[in-house]
Order: C-alpha cells, then structure tokens, then sequence
C-alpha cells in the first residue's frame, strides 16, 4: 500500500506561506468534522484527503495567468465541500464564486469562509438561475461533461475568460463531443494528484451557430 499524503507532504510540497496553512488546517479540520454528520466528499477519500482534495485542488494556481492575479473573479460551478475554489481562494489570486445548489454543503463552505476570512462568495443556487455577471476564469471538479460545463458558464464568459476543469480518464472523448457545439482552443496538463487525471485549459471559448 502507498505512502499516505499528509498534511506535512502537502505543506512540504505547495510551500504556501504560515498563514495560509493554518486556513487550511482550519478548513480540514472541518472537513472532518462535517462528514461524520453529511456526505460532503467520499468517505473512502477521507484518509487521503490531503491529496486528493487538497492538492488536487491547489495544482491550479499556477495555471491562473497575466498581471490581474490576486483581482482575478473566478467563478466555480457545482462547488460541493468547496473544492477546489474555495482552497484557491485561500491563495490570494482573487474573489471566487462558489455555485452549489446543496444547502448542507454551502452551510459548511459558510464556516469555512468565517473561520478563515477567504475572498468567497456563496451562491445558494443552481448555475442556470443566476444573473450573470462576467469572470475571468470559470473553474470546476468533477461536476459535469465538458460539453455541459461550456454551456452551464456561457453566460458569464466574455472573449477573454479561460476554463480551468479538472478531469478524468474520458477528457479526450469529451473534448470531442464538445466540439460538436463550441468552437474552443484547449491545453492538456498531467495530473499531479491523481495519475489518470487531466487538467483542461480551454480558451478562446465560442458557441457554433446552427443553421
């Protein structure tokens, strides 16, 4: 059986600052705390927590581009326990907006939010009933296809928004069937958490128009 990634890996590995661990420390803590009482991740994950939520969702950062970093407007679709924006806004790189129709869920991303002062809003609601607003990043984790993802963040992309979307195995299949109805730029990063998965960096984000 593999090695544990723990707590002290993580902070060996991300080199965040002091204080930006002891927000994390809080936020795990509470993550315990909470999963004994609602399903907020996977209970088989929970022994491996550090890597597969943590640093899963802290492989991000560097992808977040340009000057505007730490004013940046992220918005995060399908937030569930607040992975991975809510660990990201942690990380000083700017205002996020957590999406999660479940109200068990967005009560515990609540605490977290006043236990540690991260820049995060919560939406209490699903992504389809919001007024739209524009952002420079739409990020998500295991939430839905890429094809639905595209169409679900539509309304708050501009020319220059940039998806960031951690996923699995069938990426390739998915970045298909998307182009049946988007017309997209995409990068393909290598997991670092998880070795059958993917970063997608998709870009320059335009919908077909049918005729």
């Amino acid at each position: 059986m593999a090695d544990v990634f723990g707590e002290k890996d993580f902070y060996r590995k991300t080199a965040v600052p002091r204080e930006t661990m002891d927000k994390i420390r809080i936020y795990a803590s509470l993550l315990e705390k909470w999963q004994k009482k609602i399903n907020l991740v996977s209970s088989a994950t929970l022994p491996d927590m550090w890597r597969r939520h943590f640093y899963d969702s802290f492989q991000l950062k560097d992808l977040f581009d340009g000057p505007n970093s730490g004013n940046l407007k992220i918005l995060d679709i399908g937030s569930g326990a607040g992975f991975p924006g809510l660990l990201l806004s942690m990380l000083d790189i700017g205002e996020f907006h957590m999406v999660e129709s479940n109200n068990k869920k967005c009560a515990f991303m609540g605490q977290v939010i006043r236990e540690t002062g991260c820049r995060a809003i919560i939406h209490n609601e699903r992504v389809e009933d919001m007024a739209p607003f524009h952002v420079d990043y739409v990020i998500s984790r295991a939430c839905a296809s890429l094809d639905k993802l595209l169409g679900l963040g539509s309304d708050f992309m501009g020319a220059d928004t940039v998806c960031l979307f951690l996923k699995g195995q069938i990426a390739d299949q998915e970045i298909l069937d998307a182009r049946e109805n988007w017309g997209f730029d995409v990068e393909k990063f290598t997991s670092v958490s998880e070795e059958s998965g993917v970063i997608l960096k998709v870009s320059h984000i335009k919908a077909l128009s049918r005729i």
